[in-house]
């Protein structure tokens, strides 16, 4: 039996993919004269995999398009993620909706673009729910198409009415758009409050030890970072100067829930473990599983296991621990004989930033290691590396390998899977590629409005277009060029992928035309905004 073999950069952990065995089937069902009921069972079982494959979309933060090996990194590897890449497709043009988190999400779960919603921008802890109750949303499509849904990880998009007691059901939440299942952080690693919320539930919270949190002022008697730096084990660089958890200082203050507090180092396998357990008790499907990595957002605080395996810092060493959950999740989905019928998404909310708040060696281990790969900017901006990410399509023995460099886009996950399981939905921005996604058809996107701190810019066909905006061009604080300039600018990223060559003065037809689309969608007051949002 041939048999690919992708062993863990940990543990001895394999996930083998078998070879095809619908002809063993075939043959056993042939020759077996079992009751009519057996046969019924096999065929609507036959029919269910053929239009509602299982799917797991997996979603990383701050993960940047030279951060993983399969996307050109040679200091660093990651052996599960290649294995998606390589086995599947690669798209060398695959974008997040915005170089910031709470945006992505956003437009990734509910097909529009974030700059629609005024308030879709990063969140602190104690925010409203951001998506409504009444709006469509991805895994609100697939439930009405029979699917049990779920959220494992970082969610940030807000919860409750935005007057929240954390010790009684926080709703609405992610139960009340759409999945049946939901475990998660309420914003960010670095945001109180530091709590895995269970379903709408603080988990493993004591009522005589009510939590308290603010984002406004502190409470009597509780250290802080900015007051305390005897108490913390890392060192804050901006903006993370708040309440002390585990040796960590964090944005926002918090009071109480000692024993529902997590473990920092434990995150990643704490998810990763009800992730597993939620496929394992779903596994007759179909399933959609929004499995939200934390990694390599900040504090970075990989489990010991991985500790000083990059040679980079806690950054590269996240990245490995990630890259192992993932090995870990594609195992669980072949031992449990779902593999071949699960179509999975790999890709990240934003391009990467080092320095994010702490000080931890990011910037000062980082070697020859690109994490931005070949593209300008970062997390935060407007050039390539904000928001053009690693994105991969999988599905055993159904999608080819092969590199595509068609424009995909996240919020189009929505109409191509509508698409996939044999339904329409009313999309004003999420476009049906599917066949794109499948590997099948090059034609994706003819245009995409990109967007960073509210600030937006136009890619079309090989081209993309930044209109001037006021503000630094450079947000000192991460050290990233955003993209702001007096002037328009103009790039040819297929020539010019470094983004090295303003061609607006010479190309003054190109930019006309191309100002004439992005105004059709924005407007004319699109430059109103002139603060960047960091944090």
């Amino acid at each position: 039996m041939n048999m690919w073999v992708l062993a863990s950069p940990i543990s001895d952990s394999i996930w083998p993919l078998k070879t095809n065995n619908i002809q063993m089937k075939a043959i056993v069902l042939s020759t077996t004269c079992l009751v009519a009921i057996a046969s019924c069972a096999s065929a609507k079982r036959a029919t269910s995999e053929v239009n509602h494959p299982n799917i797991v979309v997996i979603y990383l933060d701050d993960l940047g398009y030279g951060d993983v090996s399969a996307y050109g990194a040679t200091e660093i590897k990651t052996p599960n993620m290649d294995a998606l890449a390589n086995g599947g497709v690669r798209f060398t043009n695959g974008y997040a909706t915005s170089a910031t988190c709470t945006p992505s999400r956003y437009g990734l779960l509910t097909g529009v673009y974030p700059w629609r919603n005024k308030d879709a921008k990063i969140l602190p802890g104690t925010a409203p729910l951001l998506i409504g109750t009444e709006q469509l949303t991805l895994p609100k499509m697939l439930k009405k198409q029979g699917y049990q849904t779920a959220v494992v990880g970082k969610w940030h998009l807000g919860l409750g009415t935005g007057d929240t007691d954390w010790n009684k059901k926080i709703s609405p939440g992610p139960n009340q758009v759409g999945f049946d299942y939901s475990y998660i952080m309420a914003a960010t690693q670095d945001r109180v409050p530091t709590v895995y919320i269970d379903n709408g539930n603080v988990d493993n919270l004591d009522p005589k030890d009510p939590i308290k949190v603010s984002y406004e002022r502190n409470f009597e008697g509780e250290p802080t970072g900015k007051d305390n730096p005897e108490l913390t084990t890392m060192k804050w660089h901006h903006g993370h100067n708040n309440s002390i958890v585990n040796g960590i200082p964090r944005i926002g203050f918090m009071k109480g829930g000692q024993s529902a507090k997590w473990r920092d180092v434990d995150i990643a396998d704490h998810f990763l473990d009800k992730a597993k357990t939620w496929v394992k008790s779903h596994k007759d499907g179909p399933f959609f599983l929004y499995y939200a990595m934390n990694e390599p957002h900040v504090p970075r605080t990989p489990n010991q296991r991985f500790v000083g395996l990059s040679g980079m810092g806690p950054r590269g060493d996240a990245i490995l621990e990630a890259d192992w959950c993932i090995g870990e999740l594609i195992k669980t989905l072949n031992d449990e004989g779902l593999l071949e019928n699960t179509l999975i998404v790999l890709s990240s909310d934003n391009g990467p930033v080092l320095d994010d708040g702490y000080y931890d060696d990011a910037l000062e281990k980082l070697g020859k290691h690109k994490p931005t790969g070949p593209l300008r900017g970062g997390k935060y901006s407007l050039f390539e590396a904000g928001t053009r990410v690693p994105f991969v399509t999988y599905w055993k023995g159904k999608i080819k390998p092969k590199v595509s460099d068609a424009l995909v886009c996240q919020m189009d996950l929505l109409a191509s899977f509508a698409s996939l399981v044999g339904t329409k939905e009313n999309t004003t921005d999420s476009q049906d590629i599917l066949a794109v996604l499948m590997g099948k058809s090059d034609q994706g996107r003819e245009s995409l409005i990109l967007e960073a701190s509210s600030r937006t810019a136009l890619r079309e066909g090989n081209w993309l277009m930044i209109p001037p905006y006021k503000g630094p061009a450079i947000a000192v604080d991460v050290n990233i060029e955003i993209g702001n300039s007096k002037e328009f600018q103009l790039y040819n990223l297929k020539e010019d992928i470094g983004q090295r060559q303003n061609l607006a003065a010479t190309n003054p037809e190109k930019l006309k035309d191309m100002l004439n689309t992005f105004e059709t969608f924005r407007g004319k007051n699109y430059s109103k905004i002139e603060q960047l949002e960091l944090k």
